[in-house]
């Protein structure tokens, strides 16, 4: 590890899930007993559970979908909702209330700038059970599909 960190190895997202996949591929001479983990969905949810511990969370995606618009459950036609970016910074307060509005994060991702398709499937994610978070889930339950397109064409616009 040393060696392999000597050599400028960063421990980023695309590392750390080659390592987690087979130790041996990415740290010749590991000592390591892991054998690896070959489901990419695994692997992710490992990431994703290990990021709490990490010094620079941000660097490290919180979980699927947050990288691509890919919940099975999004519809097209909540896609296609047209969001109203001032309904969304109505809405907005309980949001920023965690996800600070100037972009930074302590812990907890940034959501200034996310795509609205994004941002609609991550909430759908979180309102569907498909992604596991006790207070995101609580909200997004709430929330309507037009509320939602409002707070990602607000978001998107920060």
């Amino acid at each position: 590890m040393k060696r392999a960190a000597a050599s400028g190895l960063i421990w980023d997202n695309e590392h750390i899930d080659w390592f987690i996949e087979n130790p041996k591929s990415l740290v010749s001479g590991t000592r390591m007993f892991f054998k690896g983990i070959k489901d990419p969905v695994d692997r992710a949810n490992l990431i994703a559970f290990l990021r709490q511990f990490s010094a620079s969370p941000a660097d490290i995606p919180e979980a699927e979908p947050t990288l691509a618009a890919t919940d099975p459950d999004v519809h097209p036609s909540i896609l296609a909702i047209n969001g109203d970016p001032e309904y969304g910074e109505y809405l907005s307060g309980e949001c920023i209330t965690c996800h600070r509005i100037d972009g930074e994060d302590d812990g907890i991702p940034s959501i200034i700038g996310w795509q609205p398709d994004d941002l609609v499937t991550a909430l759908h994610a979180y309102k569907t059970g498909h992604r596991l978070h006790e207070v995101m889930g609580l909200i997004a339950k709430r929330l309507s599909d037009e509320e939602i397109a409002g707070l990602a064409a607000y978001f998107a616009t920060q």
